[in-house]
C-alpha cells in the first residue's frame, strides 16, 4: 500500500511537471493468445480526409478520453483474467490496442495488422484459410457503427470473431453479412422501442426526429420513425445533421430544420446522433436561440463530455435518454489511477521500451501520442459517466469462448495448441458468460439482452449529473416524482398537434398527420370504441347509445303496458262504458215488454247492447306485450260485435224511414218484415259479411308480432304490424257502410209531433260513430307506432260511449224519469208488432198524451 501511494505521488508530480507519459506504450502486451483492440483514442476532425489524393498516413490530433477509458477497461479485464484462475488457468492473454480515430479508413490499417500472419506484417493469399494463423485471435471493437460496418465485413471474410462494445446499428445483426460480429450492447432497435414507449407513456405524439448523417444516425432515425408511426406518433419534422468536418457546410439557422421546429408547436425532439453531430447541432441551436425543448437522447451522446461541456447547454431544456445498465465497476477508477502512475514511472517506461519490437511503429505509426499527455483532470469528467462495462464484458466473452474451445477446467487447460479464429467462433454462437456477476448471453444475431436505465440531466454548477428516473426491461417503468422539467412550475410538457378528444368523440384527421385532427361527437346510436378511433361504431340493432357514448346499452322491449298512465285512463273509461252498457242492458231486460223497449227493437236492442259490451271487452286485447293470438284476435273481436250493434240500429232506421217516407201499403209490408225471424236473418247476414272480410284479412294479410329496433331511440318497440292497410280499411268500411245507410234513413225523416223522435237519436248516434272513426284515421296515421294501440282503444270506447249517449241512455232516462210517457201511443205510433201484421196502425192518427215529451 505505501508503494502504491508513492507511485501515485510520483504520477501526480510527473503530471504536474508536464513530463510526457509512456501510456501509449502500455497499449500492447504479449500473451499466449493475443486480442486486438480498436478504440477511438483520437479524432480526425482537422486531418482533412476529404482532400486526400494519396493513401498516406493519417494523423489523429484530438484526444478522446472516452476511447482511452474503453481501452483501459479492456486492459483491466485481461489483467483480471490473467491473475485469476476461473478462466484460462495457466494461460495468459495479450492485447494489441490501436486508434481508429472514429474513421473507417483509419481503422483499416490496424485491421490489416490484426490479420497479418503471426510474426509477419503481411497477409498471405490462400485458397483455403482454415489453417491460417493471424496475429490476433479475436478483435474487441470498434465503437462506431460506421466503422464496424467496414471492419465487420472484412473480419467476416476470415471468420475472425469481433466483439464491439458500442456499435449498435441494427444492420450488424444480419448474420449473412456479418457472420463473426458480436456486441455487448443491445441493438438500436431496443433503444428505439424504449424511446417510443417513453413518448407513449408521456402522451407526446407530435415530435421532431433528428439523426446524424452517418450510419448510426440514419439507421436509428429510420428505426425510430417506423416504430413511432406504427404506434400513432406523428413526426412533424425529420432531418439529418451533417457531421462537422473541416470544410463541411455549416448549418443555416434561417433555412433548415431548427427554424421549423422553433416555429411549430413541437416541444419534443428525438435526437439519434453521434456525439460530434449532437455538439454541432446544439451549438447552432444555441446560436439560433431555439426555445427550450425536451430532448430525447440516444445513448451515443447522452453521456458525452463533448455535449455536456458545451457552453449554454443548460439552456436547451430537458435532456433525458436511455443508458444500458451493465454492472458496477467500482475498482475501475483506482485502476485508471494506477495506470497513470505507472505511465509516469521512468523505470517502468524504460522496461516497456526494452520489450517493444517496433513492428507497429513502422506500420501504423505511434499508437496514441495524445495519451502521453493525459491528466487525471482530463479523465475525471469521463470517469463520472463512463460506460466501460461493455468493453470489459467483451473481453470476458472471448475468454469464455477460448476457455470452452481449449476444454479448460479448474485445474488447467489440457492443450495449448494454436487456435484458429474460426474455431473460436464456433464456441461464441449462443455463448453464455459472466462478467462482474452479471450473466450475459449472445443470441442468434450476436446481441446481448441488457436492460436500460432512463437518465435525466440534472444541472449542478457547470456539469449535469445523471439521475435515474425509470427503467426499461421490455416494459417501461417511470419514476415521475423524480423527474424535473424546464417548464415553469415543473409542469410536464405537452407535445400534441391537437388536444386529446374527450370520451365519446372520435378524430377527424385534417392535413397529412394523423395526430392533427378535429374532435367529432358520436351521435346517438353509435359509440367510441377506442380512444384513437377515427370513426364511430354503430350499435347493434338490439342496442342503443346516447350522444357521445363509449358503449352501447341493451334495448328494453316497449309496448303498451298495463301500468302506463294512458292505459289506466282508458281502463277507467272502459269501466265507465261497460258499466253504462250493463246498466242499460239490465234496464232494457227489466222493461223488455214496455212500449219503449219494443219501439227500440225489443230483443234486438238488448242484442245491440250486448254487442256494445263485447266491443268494450275487446279493447282488453290491446294492452300488454303483443302475442300472435292477440294480434290475430284484435280486429275481428272489435268489428264483429260492432257490426252486430250497427245492424240492429240499421233495422230500426229502416223501420223509421219506411213509416215516414214510404206509402202506407209499402210501409205496412216492410214493417211486418222488420220484426221476427227476418230481422234476425238480416243481422246474421251482416255479421257473416263482416266475418268473411275479417277471415280474408286474417288469412291473406295476417298481422304479426314484430320488433322494431329503430322506431324508438332507447327501446325496442314490440307491436302488431298490419301487412295490408287496404284489407284493414275494408274491415272498417263494412261497419261504415251500415252506419252510413242508417244515417241516410234517419237524417231526412220529419219528426211527428206527439211521438218519440227515434230518428233524431239514430242520426246523432251515427254522427258520433263517424266523428270517432273519421278522427281515428288521421290520428292513427300521425301518432307514433307505440301509441297506436292506445288510439285503437280510445276510438272503440268513444264509439261505444257515443252510441250509448245518443241512442240508449236517453231511453233509459225516459224509463226512469218519465215512466208516464212509456205508452204504446207515444212510442209505437207508426208500426206496431202484431204477429207479423202491421194492420192499420200506420194510418191511424192517435191523440198524444197530455204530457209533453222532451224532444
Amino acid at each position: 500500500m505505501p508503494g502504491l501511494t508513492l507511485l501515485g505521488l510520483t504520477a501526480l508530480l510527473g503530471l504536474g511537471a508536464g513530463a510526457p507519459l509512456c501510456l501509449s506504450r502500455q497499449l500492447s502486451m504479449q500473451g499466449h493468445y493475443v486480442l486486438g483492440g480498436l478504440f477511438p483514442l483520437g479524432s480526425t476532425e482537422d486531418a482533412g480526409l476529404g482532400d486526400r489524393t494519396e493513401p498516406n498516413a493519417t494523423v489523429c490530433t484530438r484526444f478522446s478520453s472516452l476511447g482511452l477509458l474503453w481501452a483501459l477497461a479492456m486492459m483491466m479485464a485481461v489483467e483480471e483474467i490473467n491473475n485469476g484462475s476461473a478462466l484460462l488457468p495457466g494461460l495468459r492473454l495479450g492485447y494489441d490496442l490501436f486508434d481508429t480515430c472514429s474513421e473507417p479508413m483509419v481503422a483499416m490499417k490496424p485491421s490489416l495488422v490484426f490479420m497479418a500472419k503471426a510474426g509477419s506484417r503481411s497477409i498471405a493469399t490462400y485458397c483455403d484459410y482454415t489453417q491460417y494463423q493471424p496475429r490476433v485471435l479475436a478483435v474487441i471493437g470498434p465503437h462506431m457503427s460506421e466503422v464496424a460496418l467496414v471492419t465487420g465485413k472484412f473480419f467476416g471474410f476470415f471468420l475472425m470473431p469481433q466483439v464491439s462494445y458500442s456499435a449498435s446499428t441494427d444492420r450488424l445483426s444480419n448474420r449473412e453479412t456479418f457472420p463473426s460480429f458480436f456486441r455487448t450492447v443491445p441493438s438500436d432497435r431496443v433503444q428505439a422501442v424504449a424511446m417510443v414507449e417513453l413518448l407513449q407513456e408521456l402522451r407526446w405524439n407530435w415530435v421532431a426526429a433528428v439523426g446524424s448523417d452517418d450510419e448510426y444516425g440514419r439507421q436509428g432515425l429510420s428505426l425510430f420513425s417506423n416504430l413511432a408511426n406504427a404506434k400513432g406518433i406523428c413526426i412533424a419534422h425529420e432531418g439529418l445533421v451533417p457531421l462537422p468536418h473541416a470544410r463541411s457546410p455549416r448549418l443555416d439557422c434561417t433555412q433548415g430544420l431548427l427554424p421549423q421546429v422553433n416555429q411549430s408547436s413541437v416541444q419534443v425532439v428525438v435526437l439519434f446522433s453521434s456525439a460530434r453531430a449532437a455538439r454541432s447541432l446544439f451549438s447552432h441551436s444555441l446560436h439560433c436561440r431555439l426555445s427550450p425543448k425536451v430532448w430525447v437522447a440516444s445513448e451515443a451522446w447522452l453521456t458525452s463530455d463533448l455535449v455536456m461541456t458545451l457552453p449554454g447547454m443548460d439552456q436547451v431544456g430537458t435532456v433525458l435518454g436511455f443508458l444500458h445498465q451493465g454492472a458496477l465497476m467500482p475498482e475501475f477508477s483506482a485502476y485508471v489511477q494506477t495506470r497513470l502512475a505507472l505511465a509516469a514511472d521512468p523505470a517502468y517506461c524504460a522496461s516497456l521500451a526494452a520489450e517493444r519490437q517496433g513492428l507497429e511503429e513502422h506500420v501504423v505509426g505511434p499508437r496514441c501520442p495524445q495519451c502521453d499527455y493525459v491528466t487525471l483532470e482530463s479523465l475525471s469528467e469521463g470517469l463520472l459517466h463512463h460506460r466501460s462495462f461493455p468493453a470489459y464484458a467483451a473481453v470476458y466473452s472471448v475468454a469464455q469462448a477460448l476457455h470452452n474451445t481449449l476444454l479448460c477446467n479448474a485445474s488447467g487447460c489440457p492443450t495449448r495448441e494454436p487456435v484458429q479464429p474460426w474455431q473460436l467462433l464456433e464456441n461464441m454462437y449462443n455463448l453464455s458468460f459472466r462478467a462482474r456477476g452479471l450473466t450475459l448471453r449472445f443470441d442468434t444475431s450476436g446481441n446481448v439482452d441488457m436492460d436500460y436505465d432512463l437518465k435525466l440531466w440534472v444541472w449542478q454548477d457547470l456539469m449535469p449529473t445523471l439521475r435515474t428516473v425509470g427503467t426499461f426491461d421490455g416494459r417501461l417503468t417511470l419514476q415521475r416524482p423524480r423527474m424535473r422539467w424546464h417548464t415553469t412550475g415543473n409542469k410536464e410538457p405537452v407535445s400534441q398537434c391537437s388536444r386529446q378528444c374527450e370520451e365519446g368523440q372520435v378524430r377527424r384527421v385534417k392535413g397529412f398527420h394523423s395526430c392533427c385532427y378535429d374532435c367529432v361527437d358520436c351521435k346517438a346510436g353509435s359509440y367510441q370504441r377506442n380512444p384513437d378511433d377515427t370513426l364511430c361504431v354503430q350499435c347493434d340493432q338490439d342496442q342503443w347509445s346516447p350522444d357521445r357514448s363509449t358503449r352501447c346499452f341493451p334495448r328494453r322491449p316497449r309496448f303498451l303496458a298495463w301500468g302506463e298512465p294512458a292505459v289506466l285512463v282508458l281502463l277507467v273509461l272502459l269501466g265507465l262504458a261497460l258499466g253504462l252498457v250493463l246498466a242499460a242492458l239490465g234496464l232494457f231486460i227489466w222493461h223488455r215488454d214496455s212500449p219503449l223497449v219494443q219501439a227500440s227493437g225489443g230483443p234486438r236492442a238488448c242484442f245491440g247492447l250486448a254487442c256494445l259490451g263485447l266491443v268494450c271487452l275487446s279493447v282488453l286485447l290491446f294492452p300488454g306485450r303483443p302475442g300472435p293470438a292477440s294480434c290475430l284476435a284484435q280486429q275481428p273481436l272489435l268489428h264483429l260485435p260492432l257490426t252486430g250493434c250497427l245492424s240492429t240500429l240499421f233495422l230500426q232506421a229502416a223501420e223509421i224511414f219506411a213509416r215516414s217516407e214510404l206509402p202506407p201499403s209499402w210501409a205496412d209490408w216492410l214493417c211486418s218484415h222488420l220484426w221476427g225471424p227476418w230481422a234476425w236473418l238480416a243481422v246474421l247476414l251482416a255479421m257473416l259479411a263482416q266475418a268473411a272480410l275479417c277471415t280474408w284479412y286474417l288469412v291473406a294479410f295476417p298481422p304479426e308480432v314484430v320488433t322494431d329496433w329503430r322506431a324508438l331511440p332507447t327501446e325496442a318497440l314490440v307491436h302488431c304490424r298490419v301487412h295490408s292497410w287496404i284489407s284493414f280499411s275494408l274491415v272498417h268500411a263494412a261497419n261504415a257502410t251500415l252506419a252510413f245507410l242508417c244515417f241516410l234513413g234517419t237524417f231526412l225523416v220529419q219528426s211527428q209531433p206527439g211521438y218519440h223522435n227515434s230518428a233524431r237519436s239514430l242520426t246523432f248516434a251515427m254522427l258520433a260513430y263517424f266523428i270517432t272513426w273519421v278522427s281515428f284515421v288521421p290520428l292513427l296515421a300521425n301518432v307514433p307506432v307505440a301509441s297506436q294501440p292506445a288510439v285503437h282503444m280510445g276510438a272503440a270506447l268513444l264509439c261505444v260511449l257515443g252510441i250509448l249517449a245518443t241512442f240508449h241512455l236517453p231511453k233509459c232516462y225516459l224509463l226512469l224519469r218519465w215512466p208516464e210517457l212509456n205508452t204504446p201511443t207515444f212510442f209505437l205510433g207508426g208500426c206496431q208488432r202484431a204477429g207479423g201484421r202491421g194492420g192499420d196502425s200506420g194510418k191511424k192518427q192517435m191523440t198524444p198524451d197530455p204530457v209533453t215529451s222532451p224532444q
